[in-house]
């Protein structure tokens, strides 16, 4: 009579790698690029954020360096603002794609300040390296774009756009789009920084001309060319639409919270 042999246990799927990285466990790996960071925002008391945008290939030595020092300055400014409000969740932290140029100056820029700084991260067939100035807990890679394009949209209560290129288009058309078709459930303050460069780049007055857009498309977006400009504008947007009077120290517009979300 033969022994019955014990069967074996089977893996937990969570715990089957196999199928996790396969096709059909692509929804769990999606669904985990939003549950992981939502835990980690969580955990660090993040509550809203202020992002930059602009070109990786922009450095504090190139022709056009002054962006990069005007970024890391504008960076600075805002996180010494932001970490003297109250109450002691993380207001309006910095937030960048995670790689060079701006992003570096930006994440740069808050660490000048002793402050925090987020870095979202995206794997390429070129590889972007996160840069090394990103605070390490808010350090975040992402496989797919549309979920790192959702982080960048979901937290933000202001965007900076600094001179970029096609990702940099791109990331200010979407949230341009989302604005104008009152996707968003918030105002947000969509800022060129640069007015030379965005001019000659993108003819806005074009796109009214011919139709495509109206004129009050144009009242979604404003400039400034100098960090102290677009820390005036910046402060007034959120002091009107997002504190309470409570909340601030030395600013003098205080109007009511807005409670909204995308």
């Amino acid at each position: 009579m033969s022994e019955k042999r014990q069967p074996q246990r089977a893996r937990l799927a969570y715990e089957n790698r196999e199928f996790l990285e396969s096709w059909n466990g692509r929804g769990l790996r999606i669904l985990s690029e939003y549950l992981e960071p939502l835990d980690r925002f969580s955990r660090a008391k993040i509550r809203d954020t202020i992002v930059f945008f602009g070109s990786a290939r922009i450095d504090e030595t190139g022709p056009m360096a002054n962006y990069y020092h005007d970024a890391r300055e504008l960076a600075s400014l805002i996180t010494q603002w932001s970490d003297g409000l109250e109450p002691p969740t993380r207001r309006f932290v910095g937030c960048t794609g995670g790689g060079p140029g701006i992003m570096e100056a930006a994440n740069r820029g808050a660490e000048d300040a002793g402050g925090k700084s987020i870095g979202l991260n995206i794997a390429l067939p070129f590889e972007q390296y996160p840069n090394a100035h990103i605070s390490p807990e808010l350090n975040f890679q992402f496989h797919y774009f549309f979920m790192r394009k959702f982080w960048f949209a979901y937290l933000a209560k202001a965007l900076v756009v600094f001179p970029g290129g096609f990702g940099t288009l791109d990331e200010l058309s979407e949230l341009l789009t989302l604005t104008q078709t009152q996707k968003l459930e918030k105002r947000i303050m969509i800022m060129l920084y640069g007015r030379k460069f965005w001019n000659e780049v993108l003819n806005f007055g074009a796109l009214v001309r011919y139709g495509v857009i109206s004129k009050e498309d144009l009242d979604l977006f404003e400039y400034a060319d100098e960090p102290g400009e677009a820390l005036s504008s910046l402060k007034r947007f959120l002091v009107a639409n997002y504190l309470q009077p409570h909340q601030v120290r030395a600013v003098e517009e205080l109007p009511d919270i807005a409670k909204s979300r995308i």
